[in-house]
């Protein structure tokens, strides 16, 4: 989702590799989970995160759509996102208010509270300061935050997926609404409902399907 806000107001004011520290860490939450509920429609998932899902949960993407996920419409592309529940609540809580994905959880999840700004084809982090309900009291290096294997894989694949996209969206306001909508399919047929081999890596996956989409 392309968001154009102030970065002076909303972080530190400081931009971030994955090898830097920054005060990310609250005592493992301490039972808050005010960052899963209220959400809305916002927490929009990539291909990796579908994967991810799939591998830990064994579950196609048609029943994690029936059950915690919907679709949602950003900048002119549909892409599946977190249900929330009558109670605003992320589906995936338990009942003690704790993630039961956590070992799985999307990279949004993952990332928060800090965010991404892509500049030149790649991104740097920044650290959101009005976002958690806690006080960050330690210091954690990023890439241990992201908890993420084959982290360099993954970095690159965001920059990929991120610029595939937004090519799409800048061009969505002047394309004709049948052409849109035919792109959008294909990305949900393509990227997310045509199941991964999870024994397989994801990412010669991803690559095999960007290259056909383009």
């Amino acid at each position: 989702m392309i968001r154009d806000v102030d970065l002076e107001k909303i972080s530190d004011g400081k931009l971030y590799d994955i090898g830097d520290m920054a005060k990310l860490g609250v005592d493992d939450c301490s039972g808050c989970h005010a960052c899963c509920c209220g959400m809305g429609d916002s927490i929009t998932l990539d291909p990796y995160d579908v994967y991810r899902l799939e591998k830990g949960l064994g579950k196609s993407f048609e029943i994690l759509l029936s059950e915690n996920l919907e679709l949602r419409v950003a900048d002119g592309i549909i892409l599946p996102c977190l249900k929330m529940d009558g109670d605003e609540k992320c589906t995936f809580l338990n009942r003690e208010g704790r993630c039961s994905i956590h070992p799985h959880r999307p990279g949004i999840c993952r990332l928060f509270p800090l965010g991404r700004i892509f500049e030149d084809n790649t991104h740097k982090y920044f650290l959101q300061i009005h976002e958690c309900h806690k006080e960050r009291q330690t210091k954690i290096k990023i890439k241990k935050w992201l908890d993420t294997p084959e982290l360099s894989s993954y970095e690159a694949y965001i920059d990929k997926w991120h610029y595939f996209l937004k090519e799409i969206s800048d061009k969505a306001p002047e394309m004709p609404e049948e052409e849109l909508k035919s792109i959008n399919m294909r990305i949900l047929q393509e990227f997310f409902i045509k199941p991964y081999n999870v024994e397989e890596s994801f990412y010669a996956q991803f690559e095999e399907r960007l290259s056909g989409m383009k």
